[in-house]
């Protein structure tokens, strides 16, 4: 998979510069975050790690997702984003965490739609959450990698605001 090679670098980059780590929880994605950010320049001095949890009881499980809220919306919602993302951070102690969850196929419990939700914390804060839809006939493959590379560009935009906020 290649991912754009400019902006790993400069998310990198801008990471160290600021000496600050970052932790990845993936459902949807399947990794592939932390693919990318496996491949980023000096990777080992901001990323600490990364957990995929595709199913239910492993989100309850590694995650701490709420099994009763976790069943209400098939572990697909903005709040399971949310602590996804707010629970890796604390996992790998990291400053920064990205989290996905959604659907790559369309599949009754999505209503046979395509759509996920992410969420990025910051120092134990949720600092963006938002939803992805896209068109029902996208292959699976492409609906992973078009979330991947959209998380990424967003992921950018923070870093940004957070540079200039300091």
């Amino acid at each position: 998979m290649d991912f754009q090679k400019n902006l790993l670098e400069y998310i990198s980059q801008s990471l160290m510069t600021a000496g600050e780590t970052i932790s990845i929880a993936e459902s949807v994605t399947s990794g592939c975050l932390q693919l990318a950010f496996s491949q980023m320049p000096n990777a080992s001095l901001f990323y600490n790690g990364g957990i995929t949890a595709y199913t239910l009881p492993q989100k309850v499980k590694l995650l701490n997702v709420e099994q009763e809220e976790a069943e209400e919306c098939d572990c697909v919602s903005e709040n399971i984003a949310e602590t996804m993302a707010l629970n890796v951070a604390k996992i790998f102690d990291s400053d920064w965490s990205i989290a996905t969850t959604g659907y790559c196929t369309p599949i009754r419990n999505s209503s046979y739609k395509i759509f996920a939700f992410f969420s990025f914390a910051y120092k134990g804060e949720i600092i963006l959450t938002k939803k992805l839809e896209l068109h029902p006939k996208t292959q699976a493959l492409n609906a992973q990698l078009y979330y991947t590379e959209f998380i990424l560009g967003c992921f950018k935009s923070e870093i940004n605001q957070s540079l200039i906020l300091k």
